[in-house]
């Protein structure tokens, strides 16, 4: 199966996308139960539409660790980490696609930040952005709905698995 090759971004991207989506979801557990999730070997593992998540550089993970995983059972993607951040405040960090399994972006990436909320729990902010293969800029506008979709379908999963209302 033939692999496509994205373009490499840094953290900026997410602010400055063509596309991007934002969601912000207040959890009833510890900071560290959600990075643990997001961060340990099987990340996402709840989300019925990924599968196959799996770290391909050892530990110690940050800048530079790579990932794989599939997407909706046919979308193969290689990720990069371009930010890791973990402090007692908060934990971060974010990856770009370096290579997928099928021509559907330029760019894409996603941002992961968990903060402590003060009267306990946990407020985590998932972030993707992308920008389309230019040949599918327009059809990819509009479509985004049924992305838009799945991506709402991983935030209730999210919600599901760690008790949010």
């Amino acid at each position: 199966m033939p692999w496509f090759t994205l373009e490499r971004f840094d953290t900026s991207f997410f602010d400055t996308a063509p596309h991007r989506h934002r969601f912000r979801m207040d959890l009833p557990v510890t900071p560290a139960s959600v990075w643990n999730g997001l961060a340990g070997p099987t990340p996402l593992s709840w989300c019925r539409g990924l599968a196959g998540g799996r770290y391909t550089s050892p530990a110690p993970h940050g800048v530079g660790t790579t990932r794989q995983i599939t997407a909706l059972g046919t979308l193969r993607l290689h990720e990069e980490f371009v930010h890791w951040q973990e402090s007692e405040d908060s934990r971060r960090h974010a990856f770009c696609v370096t290579r997928a399994g099928l021509p559907l972006y330029r760019r894409f990436g996603e941002d992961y930040l968990v903060e402590p909320l003060p009267s306990g729990g946990t407020r985590f902010t998932w972030t993707f952005a992308y920008e389309p293969n230019p040949l599918l800029r327009r059809p990819a506008a509009l479509t985004d709905l049924p992305g838009a979709a799945f991506l709402r379908t991983l935030v209730a999963d999210t919600k599901r698995h760690f008790g949010a209302a």
